[in-house]
């Protein structure tokens, strides 16, 4: 039907919907994160719109995560979100890379036999030993991951815990002439069970990203599993599409 789109909005509405989500972000730029949005009833008066269109616009800025919605409550400047590319970069050269500051706190710290899981993962027999690290990872002091790391004990024997407070093990593995030089991974939506929600400060059940990798050297050995929970309301996903070649 002319005029009319597939989802049922009219051309009309569309235009109006985006003119008004232009406003409410040019509005956005002289408030902070956690300020509050007029009421819907006033935001409607002073944008000259119906409160439909108004509350479309605002749903599409909640969508992208620039806006809050708390039932009950009212709109809020949402925290910004982390673009995440799938890089072989580590989370605190990721982080450096935005201009956040990087930190994070050892939760668990253990040597124990790589099993059969892990030891499929990285190539190993179950029986040799493995480090097995957990990790909060923090931007700008706010829980950002729960990061799960596996990597062969004789790979770094001396490793410490303390090495991993704070700081980047891509680097301290450079330093031993350790080179990541490819990865396979694998990427998919998940809740946060109570334990994590609890760690990372989000509700029982909060949309996550789950991140699994596995890290080759140059001569194809793999280095390290890493398992990973990101919070889904500080962080989206970036791809780069290319054409494949005909």
């Amino acid at each position: 039907m002319s005029g009319v789109r597939s989802g049922g909005e009219s051309e009309p509405a569309t235009t109006k919907r985006r003119a008004v989500v232009r406003r409410l972000m040019a509005m956005l730029d002289d408030l902070d994160v956690g300020d509050a949005l007029p009421s819907e009833r006033r935001l409607a008066e002073e944008l000259g719109v119906s409160r439909p269109t108004l509350r479309a616009a605002v749903d599409e800025l909640a969508g992208r995560g620039l806006l809050d919605r708390r039932h009950g409550s009212g709109t809020y400047v949402a925290e910004r979100r982390i673009a995440v590319g799938l890089t072989l970069t580590s989370f605190t050269e990721d982080m450096e890379r935005r201009g956040m500051r990087p930190g994070g706190r050892v939760l668990a710290f253990r040597v124990e036999t790589a099993g059969a899981r892990i030891g499929r993962r990285l190539a190993m027999s179950p029986t040799e030993e493995v480090f097995t690290i957990r990790r909060l990872r923090l931007a700008d002091g706010a829980p950002m991951a729960i990061e799960t790391l596996c990597l062969p004990k004789a790979l770094v024997p001396e490793l410490r815990r303390e090495d991993l407070e704070d700081g980047s093990f891509y680097t301290l593995l450079r330093e031993r002439g350790i080179v990541l030089a490819s990865g396979w991974g694998t990427v998919e939506p998940t809740v946060t069970t109570a334990e994590e929600a609890e760690v990372l400060g989000v509700p029982v059940h909060a949309p996550a990203f789950l991140f699994e990798r596995i890290s080759h050297s140059e001569q194809g050995e793999p280095l390290e599993y890493v398992r990973s929970v990101y919070r889904g309301d500080r962080y989206r996903l970036e791809l780069e599409l290319k054409p494949v070649p005909r």
